[in-house]
């Protein structure tokens, strides 16, 4: 049964927050560190209200923003929702995502929300100011270089009813162009109270995150959940955490953090890249939920991070996993505090010919370890159907269909993917997974797997095994298939980055250690592994490698691999072995 909600909308959660607590401290380096209470920070978002309505935003207007990870945006976003506005924070432009899919995201994506105001940070790339679209009456406006009005305070959240949008948040956009997810106050308060419950919430909480606020995982984890539920969030951006990975350490030790999403890669990156001297000076023990956020979640990664951090406090029981997307608001399932996420070995053969989860003795020759992503949130259900849309029993695999009653109200604008994404109120995700023992299993994207003479492979248990070469960067390979028709199969195919330059050099050593090492592993032969320089795969806007991209660049550039010249447009790959650099 799902918590009923003790406000009208997200603004007056707000406005109930004790004005002296603290809320947001945002670290760019120990020099350069911000904090602000709940009074402040109401504050500025008031101020932030002021300047829109000055600019002529009203309520039911869309207002886009593109800034940096900052309390200004925060500020700003809230702002926004004072005024019963509908914001959406677009990705900010960075070398880590591929300009032209970036550009073309930021045009497609502006362009449907046909917003009446944007704001852009005042470092915004002039030249990708082309990119950006509007209402033909709206206003761009860089940075907020107008001074704020100080007076005038709009009223917090009185005409705002539960049913209004509150704001659209956006798919990760590893294909194609991302959805605006629309979501309503009301929503997103049920949503957050369940969670409340589900994370067996305390007064002394405080999160750590490095997590974009463009994506589910940091708007509504990181910023509407603290906000809602007035508890204090240690931030830092995701371009500093990449660069200073012990940094997430140091702040959780330092501010004594409890609770944390991040995503699969983030266990094994920590591991791998904090030095052994630097985790010394860390105490992780205050860490009670630390989330796997991710399909599927890996038990090599965790028992990675484990190994590493155990000596710095870490328990086991608290790393944990969860199921997200953002049209359940934020996560649909996850396991709880103390229970830590179920583990099953099943036989890898059946699991890729006949789609099933048949359990075995972890010791057994063929065994995989699978992971669960947890139990459903208190008022979210789960369906697992078959592609003719039959409910399919525990252990068969299929599309995980979710139904809550803070699910998403349609993609915006989009009436089209909404009639195929939504139907009698569940949402077809397009993850295959299974359900065992009130646990999902989450598997992968439908649309990714690879069928090779009638076996399901998973292009993650692919990657996981290029990505453990030592010579390739954590968690930067990518694996699809290709359809070919003089064999009536697909073929499979790796990207895969190395970590340092240098070893471009033995690209075709290493691209024939991975193949080696997928044979082995699973039983089918890969056509080609392609060895690239960091930097090559295309990423979505939340960081994850995607994969459709990703193969087209790669199409693109070696089409003579790829093409017969003379006869056919028709892919050609079996007379690929190893293509390196």
């Amino acid at each position: 049964m799902s918590t009923v909600t003790a406000y009208e909308n997200l603004v007056d959660a707000l406005a109930d927050a004790p004005s002296h607590k603290a809320f947001v401290t945002l670290w760019k380096s120990d020099n350069d560190v911000v904090s602000v209470s709940f009074g402040e920070f109401r504050r500025l978002a008031e101020l932030k209200a002021n300047y829109f309505r000055e600019k002529g935003l009203e309520s039911g207007d869309r207002i886009i923003l593109i800034m940096p990870q900052s309390i200004d945006l925060m500020a700003a976003f809230v702002g926004a929702m004072m005024l019963g506005a509908v914001p959406s924070i677009l990705a900010f432009p960075n070398s880590k995502v591929e300009p032209r899919k970036y550009m073309f995201g930021l045009s497609g994506v502006s362009a449907n929300l046909k917003a009446r105001l944007v704001v852009l940070d005042a470092s915004f790339p002039s030249h990708l100011l082309n990119c950006v679209s509007a209402d033909e009456n709206a206003q761009i406006v860089r940075g907020f270089d107008d001074p704020l009005v100080t007076d005038s305070t709009p009223v917090l959240g009185s005409a705002i009813d539960s049913r209004s949008l509150a704001f659209i948040q956006h798919s990760s956009g590893t294909t194609g162009l991302q959805k605006g997810v629309a979501l309503s106050h009301g929503a997103v308060l049920r949503h957050l109270d369940n969670l409340r419950e589900a994370v067996e919430l305390r007064d002394s909480d405080c999160i750590y995150s490095w997590l974009p606020l463009y994506h589910d995982m940091g708007l509504v984890g990181c910023f509407m959940f603290p906000m809602v539920h007035h508890i204090p969030i240690v931030m830092q951006s995701p371009t500093d955490w990449v660069m200073q990975p012990a940094t997430m350490l140091k702040l959780i030790t330092e501010y004594k953090c409890t609770l944390a999403w991040v995503p699969n890669f983030a266990f094994q990156f920590l591991a791998r890249r904090v030095f052994p001297e630097d985790r010394l000076a860390c105490n992780l023990s205050s860490l009670r939920c630390l989330f796997n956020c991710s399909e599927p979640v890996r038990a090599q990664s965790m028992d990675e991070f484990l190994a590493a951090f155990r000596p710095c406090g870490v328990r086991a029981g608290a790393v944990l996993s969860s199921y997200g997307l953002a049209e359940n608001v934020f996560v649909a399932t996850l396991s709880r505090p103390r229970e830590g996420p179920k583990r099953i070995w099943v036989d890898r053969d059946v699991l890729q010919e006949e789609r099933t989860a048949l359990p075995v003795h972890e010791k057994s020759e063929n065994a995989l370890c699978l992971v669960s992503s947890g139990r459903p949130l208190p008022g979210t259900k789960l369906r697992i159907v078959s592609p003719e849309g039959e409910d399919l029993p525990e252990g068969k695999i299929g599309e995980i269909l979710v139904h809550s009653d803070y699910l998403f109200d349609g993609y915006y604008n989009r009436p089209d993917l909404t009639l195929s994404g939504l139907r009698d109120g569940w949402h077809w995700t397009g993850d295959l997974g299974f359900c065992l023992n009130d646990n999902l299993y989450a598997i992968g994207r439908k649309k990714d797997m690879i069928i090779v003479a009638g076996k399901n492979i998973y292009p993650q248990d692919v990657e996981e095994i290029a990505f453990s070469h030592p010579s390739i960067h954590d968690g930067r390979a990518v694996a699809f298939g290709l359809y070919n028709p003089a064999l009536g199969t697909e073929d499979i195919f790796v990207v895969a980055e190395v970590a340092n330059e240098a070893d471009i050099k033995n690209s075709n050593l290493i691209a024939r250690a991975i193949r080696n090492m997928i044979v082995a592993e699973l039983g089918v032969t890969v056509s080609a592994v392609y060895v690239k320089p960091a930097g090559w795969i295309i990423k979505s806007t939340a960081g994850k490698p995607a994969r459709s991209s990703t193969r087209d660049k790669l199409l693109a550039e070696h089409p003579e691999q790829f093409r017969d010249p003379v006869n056919s447009p028709a892919p050609l790959r079996t007379r690929i072995e190893v293509a390196g650099g």
